[in-house]
């Protein structure tokens, strides 16, 4: 039960605080920032998961977050974009007012009766004009500058992007902002726009941001992967196309600076065009995810892909800006850039956690114990089918990747040449084990077993042939196989539904029994107050909490493994499908067969 060690450790050993903010809070947490540059202040995305945060400790919606400068006394603006402690994930921006090398913050949290002290448009200076989240699932984005520039539709929400929910386009539906004095530009005006792009696929023109008025135009895309601005004032169209394309189901910072009669495209932080061109005047809608002269009109050059993370500014940001926002929102990136230190506990509640846990073990009844122990098996059992279903999934992936390059390099007219033993499949030994654990070569070795005892008899090449009913038959048996294979990578996936569902009542079940036998002692006592019958409470309520311990880390886990198992189901179909067709293909119907069929339908 990591989670019930985490926290019992935290109990044990609290850390030592010094100079602290405000005692009412009860930890706190150092964030440095490791950038190679400086540049002016800019909202800093904070990432929290289950890794560096206690949400168990924290309000229910965040809102006791408090984020303070290195002084310990200047409290910074802050808002929270998405906050979920149910998956243990929280996306807050916070002002830093100068980014440099070894910049640091605090973070304080653990005050529960906290009110929240949100402020989305301070978080931001008075440039930015939109800031869409798409935190709100299936409402329209809020704008969080304080312009009001919200989303004139919801979209169509996507869960689990790079920076929490965002969007996705399907290449027939976009989003707008409607016009509105904050979103008007004058010609040549300062501008600067910035998206994370995931683009599904990198085929024909795709316009992600579109803007239309009279003869004036600014359209950002990507036309065959390779993104573009397209600039076109009073008719005339420049257009700047950058020197790095996207990758498919790849995440991209793609942003957009213009000032004066000079515009820069940027990728991934990096200047990727330049174009020798302003803005024109445009005080029309904007368009996300595809181009449209007006929103009821139609899709032209739509956008199929995921969007998150809109910003637009009335200036022209710096590259040394750009280069630190697209680091820090990145993934991995944003886990180098912005660090976080070891928590720490405010010297209020220091000397008083051993306490509160010798209390909690002191009074725990053997029914408690039963339950705990019980927990810790379901524990430990889930934790060993996580680790073991992980490592064969990472095999199976591996030995699909190598077996398909081999089925694609090498299957050219005979189906059945890496079924055969000897030299043919040429491979060390190494990866012939890696290939044998493959589901995709258990189907193949399916499929060829079937055409060679089809094939057993016929000796020359064009007399060997599959008749329908042959290819159906196969057909059947690799289906056969495919079902059997993902029974397999199913195989002990119950164990974790049971530890998610049974875990909580079963601890439940623990502190209920524990509440009734304080009851009882109480009644019989016949002594009445809250020191007789807060320990009991506060002893039968860890069953509770070792319930959740076991089930949330399996809930996890199993969502985790059951979309790995969901990727090789899918590679196996599309595997036979591809199987089927080859065979299909490579030994076709006699044509002497297909005339006596041809006489009889006449």
């Amino acid at each position: 039960m990591p989670g019930l060690f985490v926290l019992l450790a935290l109990l044990v050993f609290p850390a030592t605080a010094h100079a602290w903010w405000n005692e009412a809070w009860t930890l706190r947490k150092a964030i440095t920032l490791d950038t190679p540059g400086a540049s002016d202040g800019a909202p800093v995305l904070v990432r929290l998961h289950v890794g560096n945060f206690q949400f168990d400790r924290a309000r229910g919606d965040g809102g006791d977050i408090r984020f303070i400068a290195a002084d310990d006394k200047t409290a910074l603006p802050h808002h929270i974009a998405q906050y979920d402690p149910l998956l243990g994930e929280a996306f807050v921006w916070v002002k830093v007012p100068e980014i440099k090398a070894g910049a640091t913050l605090w973070l304080y949290y653990g005050n529960p009766a906290a009110p929240a002290v949100e402020d989305a448009p301070g978080t931001y200076d008075a440039d930015t004009t939109l800031v869409w989240h798409f935190g709100e699932r299936g409402q329209p984005a809020r704008d969080f500058s304080g312009n009001s520039n919200h989303a004139a539709g919801p979209g169509i929400p996507a869960e689990g992007t790079l920076i929490g929910t965002g969007l996705r386009f399907d290449g027939r539906t976009t989003v707008h902002a409607p016009a509105s004095p904050t979103l008007a530009w004058p010609a040549n005006a300062a501008l600067s726009w910035s998206a994370w792009i995931k683009p599904a696929t990198l085929t024909g023109r795709a316009l992600i941001l579109s803007r239309r008025g009279g003869q004036n135009a600014l359209l950002i895309g990507a036309e065959q992967g390779v993104p573009f601005v397209e600039v076109t004032a009073a008719g005339a169209t420049r257009r700047a196309v950058s020197a790095a394309p996207f990758g498919a189901n790849t995440w991209h910072h793609l942003a957009f600076v213009a000032e004066g009669a000079r515009a820069t495209l940027y990728l991934d932080g990096q200047p990727a065009a330049m174009l020798d061109a302003g803005i024109p005047a445009l005080d029309t809608p904007i368009f996300l995810g595809g181009d449209r002269a007006a929103a009821a009109a139609p899709v032209t050059d739509g956008f199929i892909g995921e969007v998150v993370e809109v910003q637009l500014a009335r200036a022209a940001r710096s590259a040394a800006q750009l280069a630190f926002l697209a680091a820090s929102q990145g993934g991995e990136s944003g886990a180098r850039t912005v660090l976080f230190g070891e928590e720490e506990q405010s010297g209020a509640t220091t000397g008083g956690h051993a306490g509160y846990l010798t209390v909690i073990v002191q009074n725990l009844t053997v029914d408690g114990w039963i339950v705990i122990a019980v927990l810790a098996g379901m524990s430990v059992l889930s934790l060993a089918v996580m680790a073991g279903k992980n490592s064969y999934l990472s095999a199976v992936r591996k030995g699909n990747e190598r077996f398909l390059k081999l089925f694609n390099e090498r299957v050219a007219s005979d189906m059945t040449v890496l079924d055969q033993a000897g030299p043919t499949l040429a491979v060390t030994e190494a990866e012939q084990r890696l290939i044998t654990r493959s589901p995709l070569y258990r189907l193949y070795h399916i499929g060829a077993e079937e055409i060679r005892k089809r094939l057993s008899e016929t000796k020359k090449r064009e007399d060997k042939t599959l008749s329908a009913h042959a290819i159906k038959a196969i057909t059947a048996s690799m289906d056969g196989g495919r079902v059997r294979e993902q029974q397999r990578l199913n195989k002990q996936m119950v164990l974790l539904t049971i530890a998610i569902s049974g875990g909580p009542f079963l601890g439940l079940l623990g502190t209920v029994i524990g509440v009734m036998i304080t009851f009882a002692a109480v009644a019989l006592a016949g002594d009445v107050n809250v020191n007789a019958i807060a320990p009991g409470i506060a002893a039968a309520l860890l069953a509770t909490v070792a319930g959740l311990a076991v089930a949330i880390p399996a809930l996890f886990g199993y969502n985790y493994l059951l979309t790995r198992v969901k990727d090789v189901t899918a590679d196996m179909q599309v595997f036979v499908d591809e199987f089927i067709t080859k065979a299909a293909e490579f030994y076709p119907k006699r044509a002497s067969e297909k005339a006596r069929l041809s006489d009889t339908d006449s």
